[in-house]
C-alpha cells in the first residue's frame, strides 16, 4: 500500500486551528498543475474548503503554472478546485461543519502517483490559546536543548 507523502504544508493551520480530525481527499487538477505540485510550488496559505451542493471545494489554494510549459493567458492559479471524498465522509463533514468546525487543508502530497489533500476538521483558536501554543513550543525547544547538551 502506498503511503501519503506530503509535499506542501500549511504551517499556519496548526497554529490558527485546534485540529480534531483528519482525512485524505483526492484533488481534481490540470496536467500542468500536477507537475507544479510535484515540484513543490503549491501554496496553502489562507486556503479553506467549503461544502456546496453536496460537493467539497478547495478555495484560495495557489498552484502556479509549471515553468516548462507555456502558461495559458486564461489560467488562474487560485481557482476553486474540486476535492474527491467518499459520500460517507462528505456526510460526516457536513454534520461537523454545521456544529461549527472548519475544514482546513493541512498539506498537499502524493499517494500512489495521485495528488491528495490532507484536510483537518478544526475550530479556530482564540488569542490566549495561541499564546499557550507558543509557550508550549518554547518549553519543548528548551528541553531538547538541555538534553542535547547533557545537562
Amino acid at each position: 500500500m502506498n503511503k501519503y507523502r506530503p509535499i506542501t504544508l500549511n504551517r499556519r493551520a496548526k497554529y490558527d486551528y485546534d485540529i480534531k480530525d483528519r482525512l485524505l481527499a483526492g484533488l481534481v487538477l490540470l496536467g500542468t498543475e500536477v507537475k507544479s505540485v510535484r515540484a513543490g510550488k503549491a501554496e496553502l496559505k489562507g486556503a479553506f474548503a467549503t461544502l456546496k451542493d453536496n460537493e467539497l471545494w478547495l478555495n484560495n489554494a495557489s498552484i502556479p503554472p509549471f515553468q516548462a510549459s507555456q502558461p495559458a493567458s486564461s489560467y488562474q492559479p487560485e481557482r476553486t478546485r474540486k476535492l474527491l471524498v467518499h459520500r460517507s465522509e462528505l456526510r460526516k463533514l457536513n454534520q461537523n461543519q454545521q456544529s461549527g468546525l472548519s475544514i482546513i487543508p493541512l498539506s498537499l502530497g502524493l499517494q500512489g502517483g495521485y495528488v491528495k489533500a490532507e484536510l483537518g476538521l478544526g475550530r479556530g483558536k482564540k488569542v490566549q490559546d495561541k499564546r499557550q501554543t507558543i509557550k508550549k513550543r518554547m518549553a519543548e525547544r528548551e528541553t531538547r536543548r538541555r538534553v542535547k547538551r547533557g545537562a
